[in-house]
């Protein structure tokens, strides 16, 4: 197994990719095999949540199978002691959809990147004071990325990241809008592509959502 990455790595890499794939499953079945694709596509951050059954398992599994090529992370954690159980287990950052102290208190003690999610503008700034790394602004489908770049006004300072229902046509407008990357679940594996184990499409949807949030970092870059 390979060394796991420090947090200023991760993070650094994080927002050098800015695309976390969200896996969240009925079934560990194929997980690994979805990994692997989203990987080819060019992803390089997969998040595997709780819910899914033998989560732990499989992100050992994961951790073991792809090294560092894939920085896997452990999402829903909405405790210390699964905060503590996903970190043993491999996981490389920790993702909460709410502000959790305990959880985020875990990850500052074990030097692991932690992202607590937040919606309104005072559970922002309590979960970056708290000392979430990213902060997760879910549900993002609420209020759109217009509500996002409102965020980012007084709170240019704090690395944001939206999730729920973000798309190929969202993405590119969160990433206008400030967000140092994106969480994309359905969009780029559906329940009907896991069960078709189609894992060709999977590869083809990273590699298109990478491409456009690509081409957003440069428009902002140049301006046009």
């Amino acid at each position: 197994m390979a060394a796991r990455l420090n947090k200023q790595e991760v993070l650094a890499r994080l927002k050098a990719s800015g695309v976390v794939a969200i896996l969240r499953a009925e079934s560990p079945d194929g997980l690994i095999e979805v990994a692997q694709a989203l990987a080819r596509g060019g992803v390089e951050f997969v998040e595997i949540t709780l819910t899914v059954p033998g989560a732990l398992a499989v992100i050992s599994h994961a951790v073991t199978v792809l090294g560092n090529k894939v920085v896997i992370g452990a999402g829903t954690v909405l405790d210390a002691a699964a905060a503590r159980a996903a970190i043993q287990a491999g996981a490389g950052y920790i993702i909460s959809p709410a502000v959790r102290p305990a959880v985020i208190e875990v990850c500052r003690q074990q030097d692991i990147a932690c992202m607590p999610g937040a919606m309104t503008p005072t559970e922002v700034l309590e979960a970056w004071e708290l000392g979430g790394d990213v902060i997760k602004i879910f549900p993002a489908n609420v209020a759109g990325p217009q509500f996002f770049r409102d965020l980012k006004g007084p709170y240019p300072q704090i690395a944001l990241m939206p999730t729920g229902a973000v798309n190929r046509e969202t993405a590119p407008q969160y990433i206008r809008a400030g967000a140092c990357a994106v969480g994309v679940g359905g969009e780029l594996v559906s329940k009907s592509l896991l069960a078709g184990r189609d894992f060709d499409r999977i590869s083809q949807n990273a590699a298109d959502l990478i491409q456009v949030v690509k081409q957003a970092r440069e428009q902002m870059r140049t301006g046009t």
